[in-house]
């Protein structure tokens, strides 16, 4: 009896240890699989000067209607394309190509009027961004349907789209145009702040050098509600009187504003200084009250909506600028 328990017990321990031999190379196997996988789905970032923000010495004339791709780049409607439908993400979104063979994000939802907008004033204060057109109305062969109020995103061949930049990560943490982005996430209310909305464009500039272009990519999520004591149930997007409702500064304490931010990543906010404020301003400002209007009516928002959001905007932009008198009040 104790050499067949013994024998039983060998044959056990050495089952045991064949199987834990093949577990260990099933994990190994599997690990190496991820890494490939990973490896073949990262872009490697060319070399080339990290830009989040250019002085937009013109911005006056800025034209927030037609964008920064201006009336050259708008989409050709005669005839749009389906190439395939685009996953991920909040909104249903499409690659097509127009009649003059660009191709394009088509993102339609409740994502694509705020996003276009919120591109513009980006762009219009200086800050590199995608060239996005709203389209009322578009009939994508393919796909078999008309799509209301789409959001097209161009998509050049020249321009290689690399993802995604860190908000905690990245080459600009603690210079002034970095904290005017996230000055401008609260202004618009965006509370989708995460890295994958972030995207790296590698441009060739008209000196033939390589910029590397910073964009907040995914701007949808925002003129609505960031959120409150009820974050989870009270944040909005596309929602112009939540906007409208919606506070912006609380307080200025110890050179520091406090913003009233309800969104993902609220410890950016924690050290943006009435310098970096006043800094954000200065650009702000410089924008008339037709071109604030024109960001929305790109966006194809009814006029009293575009009253609303544009006030809104400008409501906010003058509180930024002054802010020195809410400082003197508070102390």
């Amino acid at each position: 009896m104790r050499r067949q328990f013994s024998r039983e017990r060998g044959h056990l321990a050495r089952w045991t240890l064949q199987q834990l031999g093949m577990l260990v190379l099933l994990v190994a196997a599997a690990n190496f699989t991820a890494a490939q996988d990973k490896s073949k789905n990262e872009k490697v970032v060319p070399d080339g000067t990290p830009v989040l923000w250019s002085e937009p010495v013109d911005i006056t004339s800025r034209d927030l209607y037609l964008g920064a791709g201006g009336r050259e780049m708008k989409p050709d409607l005669s005839c749009v394309t389906l190439i395939e439908e685009e996953k991920g993400g909040y909104s249903t979104k499409y690659r097509v190509r127009d009649g003059s063979g660009r191709e394009w994000i088509a993102k339609a939802g409740k994502e694509a009027q705020p996003e276009t907008a919120a591109v513009r004033l980006m762009w219009g204060v200086g800050f590199y961004a995608d060239i996005d057109y709203l389209v009322p109305s578009v009939r994508i062969e393919g796909l078999n349907k008309t799509l209301e109020n789409v959001r097209f995103g161009a998509r050049p061949k020249e321009i290689k789209r690399i993802d995604d930049w860190q908000w905690d990560n990245n080459p600009f943490i603690g210079k002034r145009e970095f904290q005017g982005l996230k000055i401008m996430m609260a202004l618009l209310n965006n509370w989708d702040i995460k890295d994958s909305n972030n995207k790296i464009l590698a441009v060739h500039n008209d000196r033939g050098e390589t910029e590397l272009r910073y964009i907040v990519h995914d701007l949808g999520a925002t003129f609505g509600k960031s959120g409150g004591a009820f974050w989870v149930i009270t944040r909005s997007r596309n929602d112009p009187s939540g906007y409208v409702k919606a506070n912006f500064i609380d307080k200025v304490k110890d050179g520091r504003v406090d913003f009233h931010y309800g969104g993902k990543r609220n410890s950016l906010f924690d050290n943006i200084t009435v310098e970096d404020a006043e800094w954000m301003a200065h650009w702000l400002s410089q924008l008339s009250d037709q071109q604030i209007d024109d960001a929305f009516r790109a966006a194809n928002y009814r006029p009293e909506e575009v009253r609303l959001l544009a006030g809104s905007v400008r409501q906010r932009i003058k509180e930024l600028v002054e802010l020195r008198t809410l400082t003197a009040t508070s102390k």
